[in-house]
């Protein structure tokens, strides 16, 4: 399996640390507001991945963040910490609101068939763990103390841009609209692991710790959250790209500062969903959620396959046209798998050959679109129905677009609905003995086909022809009308 490597900017074949089994960490959400859908494109494609790797016999144990404090707009401290904002909007506590968009985002993710991780650890519950690791760097000098906060020193690093090749000057304070400087810093790139001093002094939610009362910056927790739950040795970390810098480089420098030695070895950043006016975020144009799709006609199912038809590393356009062409795909593949039959043998070979494809598409860099082509081939092959739901079944073990299940479910209602319009006709011919007759004519043929006698089947056909009986053979059995 070849995974693009964002620390290596190459696709490398991926090895774990210990044979058989995955350590994978992703980034949480910050649980102050719904999650939009940018933000789920994210989650849907990292739950391909874990289940991709699952279906590829490995042993893993995934770990999630719910970032309820600490996640400012910057080091600097301005701006307005998301939590408190969310708390302010709605007249809740910092934890109500924290417990109310953590149940809306499983919810979400529910929706979407995204599996929910191992481990699921909310920051609020690792403060012990934080101040340990500050306290270690702080011994290795990888830290200081300055204006009652503690810095992380990344002049002490011999890389600290470990995902690109970032100009010095191009990250100036002053060059990026809306960031201030923060004279504590020995270095402009140094960021925050404490803070005992805040512009926000109704900051709801504060520790005690060794240099006063406060609370963590939002880097250090994902560190010692997979520390805590992982080990020392990671695999795989995922996110977006946008937090590629600072957040996940600030992992690195920290981690590595702190452990003496490599921390992860794959770094897995999924591109930005946008919209034609650019990315997508909370704060512009109309607020897209999933519930909001599900108000506008769509099943979350249709969200899924829009995302899966691209490949992660591809900026994404999201609009209704292009949400329109997903929607009319899913439906016409479900309508299709409808109309495979249940009854007959699976075969092997073609079996094989066509999940080839498959995992093909899945071990090049997850390449969802591909592997979506592949289950198109799949509904195109010459082998039996039989074998085209058993692949499409495993294939859903990783895509997760519960296929099969609404096929089916479609699929009996309009049996049931046939049953009792069958039923219905029945009723009215109760009274009438050439209804009757006819019916008994048309099982007698139906009992003629199973036994493979097809001369008898054709010449009770052309009987109830000449006597002016037409029948209509459809998926649902086997309809007659007058002429």
């Amino acid at each position: 399996m070849l995974l693009y490597n964002s620390l290596t900017r190459n696709r490398d074949e991926f090895v774990p640390n210990e044979p058989g089994k995955v350590k994978m960490y992703t980034c949480g959400p910050t649980v102050y507001h719904f999650a939009h859908i940018g933000n789920l494109r994210t989650y849907i494609m990292e739950d391909v991945l874990e289940k991709y790797l699952r279906y590829s016999g490995y042993d893993v144990k995934r770990v999630m963040n719910i970032t309820d404090v600490g996640h400012l707009t910057s080091d600097a401290d301005e701006g307005e910490d998301k939590m408190l904002k969310g708390a302010k909007r709605e007249h809740k506590t910092v934890m109500e609101i924290a417990q109310f968009y953590t149940d809306a985002f499983f919810a979400d993710c529910d929706k979407l068939n995204i599996k929910k991780p191992d481990v699921i650890e909310p920051a609020t519950g690792c403060i012990d763990d934080f101040i340990r690791v500050i306290e270690g760097l702080l011994e290795k000098g990888f830290a200081y103390v300055a204006g009652g906060n503690v810095y992380f020193d990344t002049s002490k690093l011999e890389n600290y841009y470990v995902f690109n090749n970032f100009k010095e000057e191009d990250l100036e304070v002053g060059v990026r609209d809306g960031v201030e400087a923060d004279d504590n810093k020995k270095n402009k790139n140094d960021f925050v692991l404490w803070f005992t001093k805040s512009k926000f002094e109704d900051q709801a939610l504060k520790w005690d710790s060794p240099w006063g009362v406060g609370y963590p910056g939002w880097h250090i927790e994902c560190s010692c959250i997979s520390m805590k739950h992982l080990g020392e040795d990671l695999d795989i970390h995922c996110g977006g790209i946008d937090n590629a810098f600072p957040h996940h480089t600030n992992e690195i420098a920290q981690s590595e500062a702190y452990l003496g030695h490599k921390w992860c070895n794959y770094w897995f950043h999924v591109l930005h969903l946008n919209t034609n006016s650019g990315k997508m975020s909370k704060s512009t144009g109309e607020f897209l959620t999933v519930s909001l799709l599900e108000s506008k006609g769509y099943d979350p199912m249709v969200y899924r396959l829009f995302c899966l038809q691209s490949h992660y590393r591809k900026n994404l356009v999201f609009s209704y046209e292009n949400l329109d062409n997903a929607k009319t795909s899913y439906q016409k593949l479900i309508a299709r798998i409808a109309t495979l039959r249940e009854d007959g043998e699976v075969e092997a070979e073609a079996f094989e050959t066509l999940r080839k494809d498959f995992t093909d598409a899945m071990d090049n860099d997850v390449n969802t679109s591909l592997a979506v082509t592949a289950l198109y081939n799949v509904l195109k092959a010459k082998c039996s129905d039989a074998t085209k739901r058993a692949l499409l079944a495993d294939f859903d073990r990783v895509l997760s677009l519960n296929r099969i299940e609404t096929a089916d479910a479609i699929r009996k209602a309009e049996q049931d609905k046939a049953a009792a319009a069958a039923a219905q006709e029945a009723a009215a011919h109760a009274g009438d003995p050439e209804a009757q007759e006819i019916e008994a004519l048309i099982a007698a043929r139906a009992d003629a086909k199973k036994q493979k006698n097809f001369a008898e089947a054709d010449r009770i056909r052309a009987e109830l022809a000449d006597r002016g009986i037409t029948l209509i053979d459809t998926a649902q059995g086997t309809k007659w009308e007058r002429n």
